[in-house]
């Protein structure tokens, strides 16, 4: 067969496959993405059916992957939700950061990875990923739950973090000194004030520029700007998935809401080709090795964002119940810790890759898995604890 024709073979079989993983993570209740990189070690280099024709393709649909899953998280938040947060929640945000990223920096020196990498895989435990999150509040019917803004606000912090922590991320991997490093942070904040400052001043300017009752116009201005701020970003030096996340938040919010369906499932193809593309990156046979040093970190980057979600339950008065709640909807990571750890595989760092996709796997699973069955066992063991009412959801708290 020529090129093109294994080209179409390759990537029906890549698509085939996602689709059966997918529906089967969903039917058990879990998140498809560790099944997604686990289809990535398989399709890649020292996998059963490494791709050949489909590689290129592979590389740039990952690459809008992260643009697209970065785009519909910054469109889920307006820059007024933002401040709030930032205001509320801050406290929260420094227990977030100091509970979860020292335990990957240290893993990362103990796995002697050099210090640039160590700093990405601090990166690695210290991000929820917000998709996993979201789903399954939203499947377990807990989205007016009273635990649920601190969860939110946490991720958005997070989120917020992440347009800080990614510029200069970048610019350690890629050998800069201190100086490029502060440049790349005062880049990355001068934008996201610039950012919050236009949403909330012209917001209605660039929703009337956007907007269209034809769907397929929406879909088309949205995704040329975003695509045209993430050029740009990652010409000058920045990161272009955080340029996206900015498109996401200047975007005003009745149109936000428009644009999130419309490219919902043009995001779920192309993340799905994201995960894909990590699992290529990443040698099958060096996971394996990796998975009791993931499994040790797992286990105690759980027990630390337990305490993140019970430390911002608790600002808002939630009892135990709630806070457990809270703290498990925080355990899994997913997208976001890939696109760190493929920054640092990107940059010659190959050995952070096995331990990231081992830990994302672990975790993605173990994290809604907790979170489903948090309140049985609860109740199972402190059978005796007083429940109170919630005023929003009227459950025991």
């Amino acid at each position: 067969m020529d090129h093109l024709a294994i080209l179409f073979v390759e990537l029906g079989a890549v698509f085939t496959a996602l689709s059966a993983l997918g529906a089967l993570a969903r039917r058990a209740g879990l998140s498809p993405i560790p099944l997604f990189l686990v289809a990535g070690l398989a399709f890649g280099d020292g996998g059963l059916v490494p791709l050949g024709e489909s590689q290129g393709f592979v590389e740039v649909g990952a690459e809008i992957g992260v643009i697209l899953l970065l785009l519909t998280l910054g469109l889920e938040f307006s820059a007024t939700e933002l401040i709030a947060s930032l205001r509320l929640h801050r406290s929260s945000g420094l227990v977030d950061l100091v509970l979860n990223a020292p335990p990957g920096f240290v893993a990362g020196l103990l796995l002697g990875l050099p210090w640039q990498g160590a700093l990405a895989l601090a990166g690695v435990t210290w991000i929820s990923s917000s998709g996993i999150v979201a789903r399954v509040l939203s499947d377990l019917g807990r989205l007016g739950n009273r635990e649920t803004p601190g969860v939110l606000s946490v991720l958005v912090l997070e989120d917020i973090a992440m347009a800080l922590y990614l510029p200069v991320l970048v610019v350690v991997l890629s050998g800069g000194g201190p100086l490029r490093a502060l440049a790349g942070v005062a880049m990355a904040l001068s934008a996201v004030l610039l950012v919050l400052l236009a949403a909330h001043r012209a917001g209605h300017r660039v929703g009337r520029m956007l907007t269209h009752e034809d769907d397929e116009q929406v879909m088309l201005r949205v995704l040329g700007l975003t695509l045209l701020v993430a050029g740009l970003a990652q010409g000058v030096g920045a990161s272009a998935a955080v340029g996206a996340f900015l498109v996401g938040i200047a975007i005003p919010q009745d149109l936000a809401e428009r644009a999130r369906g419309i490219l919902a499932p043009l995001r779920d193809l192309f993340a799905s080709v994201f995960f894909i593309g990590f699992g290529l990156s990443t040698d099958p046979g060096e996971v394996l090795p990796a998975l009791p040093a993931a499994l040790a970190l797992a286990f105690v980057t759980a027990v630390t964002k337990v305490a993140t979600g019970w430390y911002a339950a608790g600002r808002a008065g939630v009892r135990a119940r709630g806070r457990l709640r809270a703290g498990t909807a925080l355990i899994a990571r997913g997208e976001f810790s890939i696109v760190i750890a493929g920054l640092a595989v990107s940059a010659g760092i190959a050995a952070i890759g096995p331990v990231a996709a081992a830990y994302v796997m672990v975790l993605a699973v173990l994290g809604p898995v907790l979170t489903r069955f948090v309140e049985p066992l609860y109740d199972r063991l402190a059978p005796a604890v007083p429940a109170v009412a919630s005023p929003v959801t009227q459950e025991p708290r």
